[in-house]
């Protein structure tokens, strides 16, 4: 759905802590996609546990396995109605592991808390894997894939604010209407387990546990919002109804003269993209079959777009195609349609042109959709002194924090 892109710097695999509040309230509980449309995967436990089987069946109920700690990796395989875990088979709807201890468990090498739940799907061909795992130990594993976690600790902070009011927002708005709340990529935010932890970023957590953004939204009074954030936004963030569609109103766009000073400058101005026009018009088609009424693209314009004075945002994309026809496009939707990544074609400030069978992408600036919070404006910010609370204010006007839990 989106790019949320944290400038995460690369460093060794840490060792395992504590979780974020280990013995205290830590809100509720997160169910995070791992693995989508799976038919095998790889666990190892540190502790004995158990293994319960729920079926859709009336007369089914629940069922309950002991397993004493297995020294080694765990096989997980689905064939036909049946799962097996180990040497040891089960047929349901939905497989829960859960370890006995608060140790964590490790899926295909990475390491994670909580609860391993296995939800095979529809069709019987696959099964999605997931974390339920409490929100702030949830947390933990976001903000340090996210933010690097040298960064201020006030930076840290608005990081975790932040990363907490959206991860409630999905869960409540589409949560319901699924299995899982939110997934571990960067199509919400990403969440790498422990990896991501740190003493750094376990304290920036703890010191805001349950705090989230509130804004007034009429007759429903206060409540949520997405609280969407990206890496840089090149000078000004954006208003989210010309990037994602919602309107909110601390989700309007304000000039941040911030980020300049601190994203490498690779990612504040971007060299010239080039993507190949037969390859954008299949990407396209696929995405989007209603678009094959065009034909072939024949050109790719800006029809609306945020001007910042020296530079401009393009927010909704025109197509002309080879049947004489038109259609539009949001231009963040035309990004990561061209370059799923996002690391290439970095946004939407840029302007389009054609040139010997390619799209080519010039004068690009920023990094990620420029929604919300820009990451490295608030590092910036943190540097000069401000406040977690000012930042957020700053990039969330006429918002409030408050505590859930």
């Amino acid at each position: 759905m989106l790019l949320i892109g944290g400038v995460c710097a690369c460093r060794e695999k840490p060792d395992i802590g504590p979780p974020a509040r280990a013995g205290e309230q830590s809100g509720p509980a997160v169910r995070v996609l791992l693995l989508k449309d799976a038919i095998a995967c790889t666990v190892r436990l540190g502790s004995s546990f158990n293994v319960w089987v729920e079926t859709a069946s009336a007369t089914g109920g629940d069922r309950k396995r002991h397993f004493e700690g297995i020294d080694g990796e765990i096989e997980i395989e689905l064939s036909g109605e049946t799962i097996s875990i180990g040497d040891k088979t089960f047929e349901g709807d939905e497989i829960s592991i859960k370890p006995d201890s608060a140790a964590v468990f490790s899926l295909d090498g990475s390491d994670y808390r909580g609860t391993l739940r296995l939800v095979v799907n529809e069709d019987g061909g696959s099964f999605d894997v997931i974390n339920d795992v409490d929100v702030e130990s949830y947390l933990a594993g976001v903000v340090g894939a996210e933010m690097p976690d040298y960064w201020e600790g006030q930076a840290l902070k608005a990081q975790a604010i932040a990363a907490r009011t959206y991860c409630l927002y999905i869960k409540q708005r589409f949560g319901t209407g699924r299995h899982w709340d939110v997934s571990k990529t960067q199509a919400h935010q990403v969440y790498r387990g422990v990896e991501g932890e740190s003493t750094p970023i376990r304290s920036a957590v703890n010191q805001t546990k349950g705090k989230v953004l509130v804004c007034n939204q009429g007759k429903d009074g206060e409540g949520i919002f997405p609280a969407y954030y990206s890496s840089a936004c090149g000078g000004h963030t954006e208003n989210s109804e010309h990037v994602f569609g919602d309107s909110f109103a601390p989700l309007v766009g304000v000039e941040c003269p911030y980020c300049v000073d601190v994203a490498r400058p690779k990612y504040y101005f971007w060299p010239t993209a080039r993507f190949d026009c037969e390859e954008v018009n299949e990407r396209l088609m696929s995405n989007y079959p209603s678009l094959k009424h065009l034909g072939k693209i024949t050109d790719i314009i800006a029809s609306e777009q945020t001007d910042y004075g020296t530079y401009h945002r393009l927010t909704r994309i025109k197509l002309l195609g080879s049947t004489g026809k038109s259609d539009s496009l949001r231009a963040e939707d035309l990004r990561l349609t061209i370059d799923r990544s996002g690391r290439i074609l970095k946004s939407t400030i840029c302007e389009i042109s054609k040139s010997e069978g390619q799209w080519v992408f010039r004068f690009g600036r920023g990094f990620g959709h420029g929604v919300g919070m820009c990451q490295c404006g608030a590092q910036a910010m943190a540097r000069q002194g401000k406040t977690a609370e000012q930042i957020l204010e700053y990039y969330y006007p006429g918002s409030r924090i408050t505590g859930a839990w």
